[in-house]
Formats: structure tokens, C-alpha cells, sequence
């Protein structure tokens, strides 16, 4: 029973496993690639900004594009992969269409978040390390992405907001 399974499984593991593996780490690599390439691109063009304001916009610049890239890359791989393990993704790429569409006009508040997000990068309102009072909250931006952001007010609190919730932002220069 053993020799037939091991049997079976050899001629899988030498075409398929070995694709499967080569997904996996090229994946890999090109997320390491494109991590460093958007640190140095963000870094080059932010060579006349050497003041802290100027880092702060480069950590948050590289903070969405390398986690967007990141999800991105790895989705793609996940979908390259499964035709390997015998699973046909046009089904699931045609449903996946369908439930986008209605989770598109479900999730309007998501979208707003995302557009928001864009304006507030775009705009340069805040960068993480930046005291900002927001709805009320006040406190330093610890995590800023187009879908949220994160503040930790004096007393070490994390709040998380939705990028959409966001209509008026007090800055304090420093």
C-alpha cells in the first residue's frame, strides 16, 4: 500500500511540487525585490526632504505600497498555485468577479475608506510619527494606510479609524 502511494506520488511531486516550489520562492523574491526597489525609489526622491517630516512621508509611502505590492504578489501566486494541486481557478475567477461586483455595492463604506486614504497620502495631511487630533482623538499616527488609521493617544490607547470617518484633522507642527 506504502510503495503504491510513494509510487503515485513521485511523478506529482516531481512536476508539480517542484512548479509549486518554484512559485513559492519566486514569490518571495520578487516581494524582497520590490520591497527594496520601492524603499530606494521612495528614498531618492525624498533626498531633498532629509528632516524628519521628510521621513515620516517616506515610511508611510513605503509602508502602503510594499503592503499593497505584498498582497498583490502573494494572491498571485496563491492563483498559479492552485491549477497545480488539480483545482481549475476559472470557476473561481469568474465567481470571484461576481461576489467583487457585489461586494462593490456592499461594501461602499470599504471604497470610500480606500479614496480617502488616497486623498490623505496624496495631500500629505499626516504621516505616521505625526501628532494629529481626529474625530476627537488626539495622538500620534502610528500606522496610516488607505484603509485606516491608527493613532495611540497619551494614555497608550490604540484607536483604529476608518479613513472615510475622517472629516476635519488638527495637525501640530513641531
Amino acid at each position: 500500500m506504502k510503495e503504491n502511494l510513494i509510487k503515485n506520488l513521485t511523478p506529482w511531486l516531481v512536476s508539480s511540487g517542484i512548479k509549486i516550489i518554484f512559485i513559492l520562492i519566486g514569490a518571495y523574491l520578487l516581494n524582497r525585490f520590490l520591497q527594496f526597489f520601492i524603499v530606494k525609489i521612495i528614498q531618492r526622491n525624498l533626498v531633498d526632504k532629509i528632516n524628519e517630516e521628510g521621513k515620516k512621508k517616506a515610511e508611510t509611502l513605503i509602508s502602503i505600497f510594499g503592503g499593497t505590492l505584498k498582497f498583490i504578489i502573494y494572491i498571485t501566486a496563491v492563483l498559479m498555485i492552485l491549477p497545480e494541486l488539480g483545482i481549475n481557478i476559472a470557476p473561481i475567477l469568474a465567481g470571484l468577479g461576481l461576489a467583487g461586483l457585489a461586494v462593490g455595492m456592499a461594501a461602499r463604506d470599504i471604497i470610500s475608506d480606500f479614496i480617502s486614504g488616497i486623498f490623505i497620502v496624496l495631500e500629505n495631511q499626516y504621516q505616521i510619527g505625526d501628532k494629529i487630533k481626529i474625530i476627537g482623538i488626539e495622538g500620534r499616527v502610528k500606522e496610516l494606510s488607505l484603509r485606516r488609521t491608527v493613532i495611540i493617544d497619551e494614555n497608550n490607547i490604540c484607536h483604529s479609524v476608518p479613513n472615510s470617518q475622517i472629516k476635519l484633522v488638527s495637525k501640530k507642527d513641531e
